[in-house]
């Protein structure tokens, strides 16, 4: 009797079992199939209708924790004719130095941004530093830690450090819908307004990204260097960057936990056919190393610092590591294999204990630093120290006199 019933329990946890498993068989065909879809693919990869500013306003920075008339609200145009949102974010003791006048302005989106101050004590002063931002998938200028980052970023100088930051197309108030070389365009015209409009020489512009904006200002600082003649800025930090947008989706977990391609990737032959499908490439490691090799060339200095926390769910920090060795191996006339860079190493990197640990690579012209964390996450590490450390690294070397 009790193997009788034994055993229809067994048939009915197989039977439905069964049932279960060729639904999430078929809802995970169903999920591969959208993401063939040149639309769905974009809604995946950027996440730019997930704003996360929770009701908030982007044209009122105040209301995210800035003083009146600190963000300078205003819209940039692309090449074709997108509205790029975007905020020019004073450093605080400029701030505070010129707080009358600035209160005196109206608040809000300008329509002419070289008439405000705040935009004046930037094209004005030979003295002042220029960070363009440029930000990850999903949210706004606004979103999560980025505005933390902001004041990170500038906190190693709060006089001189002003801030650039924009959303992509289709991201907040931006107009159009994001594809890697509609945000390139993006990309290509802020860098046109700080060189053009604020007149920011290269050398006082230093470029900062996290997360997706990894790719965007590797491919755009990878432009501007192969240019004639060349505009290499002072240095470029990236922060929990990635290889290549397919070997992302190959290890990517959504909230850490949930594998979207992850699955796929252990059958080779089936990941690879799906690639051709992936119309945004984002070839970071293509990219910094033809960054790296063509400035080696052209004996442009160049100064380049890659960032990441072993805690980063969302992009393994394996990717850093081997992004460090595509730049590395560039430098070298025999190339240097990823298992002779790690012994190497072995015997340079400095070991900073619960803080992680720091590798350099210089060159004649070069630095390329390599910094791997114990801890920071994806995001809460764009608040800490380290980012204010690296920025000022990078502008000192150029200037050992730019000093709070």
């Amino acid at each position: 009797m009790i193997r009788s019933i034994t055993g229809e329990m067994v048939a009915i946890i197989f039977k439905y079992g069964g049932i279960s498993a060729a639904i999430l068989v078929g809802l995970y065909a169903g999920l591969l199939g959208l993401l063939s879809t040149s639309a769905f693919q974009t809604h995946v990869v950027y996440l730019h209708k997930i704003q996360m500013t929770w009701f908030k306003d982007l044209d009122v920075p105040e209301s995210f924790g800035f003083m009146r008339n600190q963000v300078t609200t205003f819209f940039l145009e692309s090449s074709d004719g997108e509205k790029l949102h975007a905020w020019h974010i004073l450093p605080v003791e400029l701030y505070r130095k010129h707080e009358v006048a600035l209160l005196g302005e109206p608040a809000g989106v300008v329509s002419d941004i070289t008439s405000r101050h705040a935009f004046k004590l930037l094209r004005n002063d030979p003295d002042a530093r220029l960070i363009l931002h440029f930000h990850g998938a999903a949210g706004t200028v606004g979103s999560g830690y980025r505005v933390p980052n902001y004041h990170a970023l500038s906190a190693g100088q709060p006089g001189k450090i002003h801030v650039l930051t924009f959303d992509y197309r289709g991201f907040g108030r931006s107009t159009g819908t994001p594809s890697e070389d509609g945000i390139l365009l993006d990309a290509h015209a802020v860098i046109d307004w700080a060189l053009n409009v604020a007149g920011i020489p290269p050398n006082r512009i230093l470029v900062f990204a996290q997360s997706m904006g990894t790719a965007v200002s590797a491919a755009i600082s990878n432009y501007f260097a192969l240019k004639s003649p060349p505009a290499v800025f002072a240095g470029t930090v990236l922060v929990a960057p990635f290889i290549d947008a397919a070997t992302l989706a190959s290890s990517y977990r959504l909230v850490g936990t949930i594998p979207l391609l992850s699955p796929l990737a252990k059958f080779p032959v089936l990941f690879n056919y799906l690639q051709r499908f992936m119309r945004d490439k984002w070839s970071t490691k293509d990219r910094i190393a033809q960054y790296i090799r063509t400035n080696e060339a052209n004996g442009e200095m160049y100064r380049m610092t890659l960032i990441h926390a072993e805690d980063d769910y969302d992009v393994p920090w394996d990717h850093t590591t081997t992004l460090f060795w595509h730049a590395v191996n560039t430098t070298t006339l025999v190339g240097i294999s990823y298992d002779e860079l790690e012994e190497k190493k072995t015997e340079r990197k400095k070991d900073l204990g619960a803080a992680g640990s720091v590798m350099e690579w210089h060159t004649e012209h070069g630095i390329i630093r390599e910094e791997i964390l114990k801890s920071g996450l994806h995001d809460v590490i764009m608040g800490n120290p380290v980012i204010t450390m690296a920025v000022m690294r990078i502008f000192q070397a150029l200037d050992p006199s730019f000093t709070c």
